[in-house]
C-alpha cells in the first residue's frame, strides 16, 4: 500500500524479485561502484588480500576530466595504513616512555638514598640531644 500520483517526482523503491524481462535503464545494465573503501583493512577484505600485499595498488580509482580536458585519476587517501614512518614514530614514542621511566627510577633511588641520610642525621641529632640532657641532669 502506497499512494502514487503524477505530482511525485521521485519514488524510492526496492526490487524484491526480478521478473522475466529487464526494466529498461534500471536492471538491464550494471553500473560500477563510484567510490570504494577508504580504510586499509576494508580494502584488504574487499580484494581478499594478505597483510604482505600493498594496499595502495588496490585502491578503487576513478577517472575525472579536468577543465583543460586532461583525464586524471582520483583515489582516496588510505586511512590506517601502516607505513615505515608510522612504525618509526611508534618506536620513538616508546623509547621516550622508556627513558622517562628510567629517569623516574633513578630519581626515586636518589630520593630514597637522600631520605635515608636525612633520617640518619635526625637520629644522630636526637642522640646528641639526649646525651646533653643526661649530662645536665647528672
Amino acid at each position: 500500500g502506497c499512494i502514487v500520483g503524477p505530482d511525485l517526482s521521485v519514488m524510492c523503491l526496492v526490487l524484491v524479485k526480478k521478473g522475466e524481462n529487464d526494466i529498461e535503464g534500471l536492471t538491464d545494465k550494471m553500473i560500477p561502484r563510484r567510490l570504494g573503501p577508504k580504510r586499509a583493512n576494508h580494502i584488504r577484505n574487499l580484494f581478499s588480500l594478505d597483510k604482505k600485499d600493498d594496499v595502495r595498488k588496490f585502491v578503487v580509482r576513478r577517472e575525472k576530466e579536468t577543465k583543460s580536458g586532461k583525464i586524471r585519476s582520483k583515489a582516496p587517501k588510505i586511512q590506517r595504513l601502516i607505513t615505515p614512518q608510522l612504525l618509526q614514530r611508534k618506536r620513538h614514542e616508546r623509547a621516550l616512555i622508556r627513558k622517562r621511566m628510567e629517569k623516574g627510577k633513578e630519581a626515586k633511588e636518589e630520593y630514597m638514598k637522600r631520605l635515608q641520610e636525612y633520617h640518619q642525621e635526625l637520629k644522630e641529632q636526637k642522640a646528641t640531644e639526649l646525651a646533653k640532657k643526661k649530662k645536665t641532669q647528672e
